[in-house]
């Protein structure tokens, strides 16, 4: 009985789903020894990204490169810089030391949607804060996010309490596992930026002047609605979901096979998750040059679900950069169209990159058949053309004033 109990405890604190349940008889031991593979092997797929200088999600070499000038944006930042200083100046040495990095470090790229006991993330985690250090924290995401982007970022995290509890109160699982990291020193005239990583929930925040880029972004969630326990009742992505199918269905019969790359939805279909900075993703799906005007207006709102997430007066600076390349949009499909239909859409352009993918279930005991589900979501909201990061403006501003690496 001791070996079998030492046997679940250790399989909550790595926090690896086992593929068999442990026979109380024969006490097997498979899960574990499936462990450290699956943690090896996503940080093989790390270092072999970052093996790669970042280049960035092109469609073709020839793709344009100037598509991000330093301007002024007429938005102020200075709320977001004053937050990331008293969170800085609240710390300890040693949190400093574990949470601050260069602005071109490669802990931009460190990043990963799975659990904690899969992943090994850097910074300091809210977890470890105390009460007043976790409030500066909020106030650093507060000032930088819009009203609705941080409830949908604590939303999020209140699902890894409750994959906590429907798995046995398995450690991997935490709503305050979610580490922050400051690239640069925060300030109004060089470039800075912050990372937010956890199960779920990465946002990747950089700042130059007045000028934010907000990417890549992963947001996603298991259980999307939650039927039990301390968050009962909390809902994620249904808006995300239920306007993309309604913009499908909108699409006369020959432009929805036009979209469709695949009717099969069988598995995991996003494509720019970690690890995938420098892809190359070509175009596909229907143009959007061939939308109505009603049907641009309701890709208009659903490309906004995703931008709004950002601070007031940012998100209408992205959108105008969305709008001006309306014409060079693409909108893409997987998946059936009926009204409980599981599927995956992207929509690409020069500027913008959103995916929205149903997932097999991954943390939900029982309730594994292979498929995918409503009740898993991940998205993702990428800067294609190199200014994922900023990196395109970081790398502007260096040529401007002579900055070498």
């Amino acid at each position: 009985m001791k070996n079998f109990l030492l046997i679940l405890i250790l399989g909550a604190l790595m926090g690896c789903k086992p593929k068999k349940v442990i026979d109380r008889n024969t006490k097997t031991t498979e899960n574990l020894e499936e462990i450290n593979p699956v943690k090896d092997r996503f940080a093989k797929m790390e270092a072999d990204a970052l093996k790669e200088p970042y280049i960035g999600i092109f469609s073709r070499e020839n793709d344009s490169t100037n598509l991000f000038p330093i301007r002024s944006t007429g938005v102020s930042t200075l709320p977001i810089l004053q937050a990331a200083q008293v969170f800085l100046n609240n710390l300890s040495s040693s949190q400093i030391k574990r949470t601050t990095f260069n602005i071109d470090d490669k802990e931009w790229r460190k990043w990963s949607n799975v659990d904690n006991g899969i992943y090994d993330r850097q910074g300091v985690s809210l977890k470890e804060l105390n009460e007043n250090q976790k409030k500066d924290a909020f106030q650093l995401l507060q000032q930088s996010l819009s009203a609705k982007g941080l409830q949908l970022s604590k939303d999020i995290m209140k699902t890894d309490q409750t994959l906590r509890e429907i798995n046995n109160g398995a450690l991997a699982f935490d709503e305050e596992l979610y580490f922050l990291t400051i690239m640069g020193e925060p300030s109004s005239t060089e470039p800075w930026g912050w990372q937010l990583d956890g199960h779920h929930l990465v946002i990747n925040y950089f700042i130059l002047g007045d000028q934010v880029v907000m990417s890549p972004v992963f947001m996603g969630g298991e259980p999307i609605i939650t039927t039990s326990g301390k968050y009962k009742g909390n809902t994620l992505f249904q808006d995300e979901q239920n306007l993309g199918l309604a913009l499908m269905q909108s699409l006369k019969p020959e432009y929805q096979m036009e979209a469709t790359i695949t009717t099969s939805k069988t598995g995991n279909n996003n494509v720019a998750e970690a690890n995938k900075d420098n892809l190359t993703l070509q175009y596909e799906g229907i143009p959007v040059s061939k939308f109505s005007n009603e049907q641009r207006k309701k890709l208009l709102d659903l490309i906004y679900l995703y931008i709004s997430n950002i601070r007031e007066g940012h998100d209408q600076v992205k959108m105008e950069e969305v709008m001006e390349h309306m014409d060079h949009t693409w909108f893409s499909w997987v998946g059936e169209t009926s009204e409980n239909a599981i599927f995956y859409y992207r929509i690409h352009s020069p500027v913008v990159l959103i995916e929205f993918d149903h997932q097999r279930v991954a943390s939900i005991p029982n309730a594994d058949d292979g498929k995918p589900t409503r009740n898993h979501i991940h998205t993702v909201v990428r800067t294609p053309n190199g200014n994922d990061y900023g990196k395109d403006l970081l790398r502007q501003h260096k040529e401007k004033h002579h900055h070498k690496d």
